[in-house]
């Protein structure tokens, strides 16, 4: 076991390594937070389902004012 530390301090990528070192930690971390992948999406893809939920949130709105009648439309 002690004559194997040399080897296995030279081979930090061993899949059977129990406890990964303090660096692929921080860097497993911090590339989650840099890379702003919310849900695998990146920043135009969020901006374009934002924008639908917006105009969907209008239509729906608008229907449901002129169908309780709040709302009536100039030309009926």
């Amino acid at each position: 076991m002690i004559d194997d530390l040399r080897t296995t301090k030279k081979n930090p990528e061993d899949p059977n390594d129990p406890f990964p070192q303090a660096e692929e930690i921080v860097n497993a971390s911090s590339d989650s937070e840099a890379g702003g992948n919310f849900l695998g999406m990146s920043a135009g893809q969020r901006f374009v389902i934002v924008i639908l939920l917006f105009v969907l949130t209008c239509i729906l709105g608008s229907f449901g004012l002129i169908l309780t009648e709040k709302v009536v439309l100039p030309f009926f």
